[in-house]
């Protein structure tokens, strides 16, 4: 019986690929674990709002859900084309012994075609596997990723099996996705990974990012936190230093009639930060409401990104989806999402962001132009046109030399 069916799954993996080469339909695994370890972080938006539009934008494919039982799944709703399978979770081995051995749940289901969202994993034998690898952070030499870090020994381990995890998962995949050009040449680089095999699928503004057209849900939020001023709004841990430098720069009328209002993703925020509110000019919400989030995009004057390094920028979209003319640094993949849409310099260039900030506050027609544009940049991406595109991805996957 078993030597049956694996006969009839081999015959229907080469109908299906035969004549056209085109796939009319795929047995698909995805791991979705982040799901169901209540993680937050750019990796668990990405799965967040792929997986709903995958399954959505491919109704006459089986998708297999792989989760395991540490918490609750998040996804909701989901459609009859899926199906989840929970893996055990008893303690913190439990997501080594998962990464190496949920192989043996996925050939059970005799997929296709497997997709790791999250850097790395390992998927059965004779299975075609996809990975979404973010940035190129898992792949740099180890010492150039420890030693950014702090130098706690649980940090140092976790980096240390995460390089070498993505290394070897590397070595086993048919075919990596990457989320921007600059990430994509970073991998090459750091990796050897073929470059032929590397596909880029930049992804869109979270869905619930909108411009909020009701006055009284914006002046809610703002007496709710306190907002008795005109703001420009900034990522508490992207490069502070740079925004606080430039605020002293700025002329006196300006810096009396504005503030800076820092939204935290960490309880503890830089010391920067700390220092700007403490004198004054700044005040720090940390890990604000979403919802919130999405109001101060639309009241801001100004959303000032000078970050380091972004595989991506989420940031950056939401800010243009909501209207919030964005002065950021030209570093990373930044250019590739802001386009014309935003100002953009060095990260470390002071006297570039005053300027910039200057310009915008000070010029309401410039002020204008780039909202228009940051609406018409961030309504060129989608979350159904990436999975469209992920979609097409497992196809070329399939289609690959063996």
């Amino acid at each position: 019986m078993i030597a049956f069916e694996a006969w009839c799954f081999t015959l229907r993996s080469w109908l299906q690929r035969s004549w056209s080469g085109e796939v009319w339909f795929m047995r698909i695994g995805i791991d979705v674990r982040y799901l169901s370890h209540g993680l937050v972080g750019g990796v668990h938006r990405y799965i967040t709002y792929l997986v709903p539009a995958l399954m959505k934008a491919g109704p006459q494919h089986q998708f297999f859900l792989y989760a395991d039982t540490k918490g609750p799944l998040e996804l909701t709703d989901i459609p009859s084309n899926a199906v989840v399978r929970l893996l055990p979770y008893r303690n913190a081995l439990s997501s080594v012994y998962n990464d190496r051995f949920m192989h043996r749940a996925m050939a059970q289901d005799k997929l296709d075609v497997v997709h790791f969202p999250a850097n790395y994993g390992f998927g059965p034998r004779g299975t075609r596997t996809v990975i979404t690898l973010h940035d190129q952070i898992n792949v740099m030499p180890l010492r150039e990723i420890v030693r950014g870090h702090t130098k706690k020994v649980s940090t140092i381990g976790m980096m240390t099996y995460l390089h070498f995890s993505t290394r070897q998962a590397l070595r086993r995949a048919d075919l990596v996705v990457t989320i921007s050009n600059y990430s994509r040449q970073e991998i090459i680089r750091h990796s050897g990974f073929d470059a032929n095999r590397i596909e880029v699928v930049m992804y869109g503004p979270p869905p619930d990012a909108r411009r909020i057209t009701n006055g009284a849900v914006l002046t809610e939020i703002c007496q709710r936190h306190q907002l008795d001023k005109p703001f420009v709004l900034a990522d508490a841990i992207k490069n502070p230093g740079t925004l606080t430098r430039a605020w002293e720069r700025l002329p006196a009328d300006l810096r009396t009639q504005h503030q800076i209002v820092f939204f935290s993703r960490v309880p503890e925020p830089p010391t920067e930060v700390l220092q700007a509110e403490a004198a004054g000019y700044a005040r720090v919400l940390v890990r604000p409401p979403y919802e919130d989030l999405i109001g101060l995009f639309n009241l801001a004057r100004a959303f000032v990104f000078p970050s380091w390094i972004e595989g991506l920028g989420i940031p950056v979209f939401e800010a243009m989806t909501c209207g919030a003319p964005v002065i950021a640094s030209d570093r990373g993949s930044i250019p590739e999402v802001a386009g014309d849409a935003g100002l953009l310099a060095d990260a470390e260039d002071t006297d570039a962001f005053a300027l910039n900030i200057v310009r915008v506050l000070t010029d309401p027609d410039l002020a204008n132009q780039m909202r228009t544009r940051g609406f018409e940049r961030a309504a060129q991406f989608t979350w159904s046109e990436t999975a469209r595109r992920i979609l097409a991805c497992y196809e070329r996957a399939l289609n690959l030399p063996a």
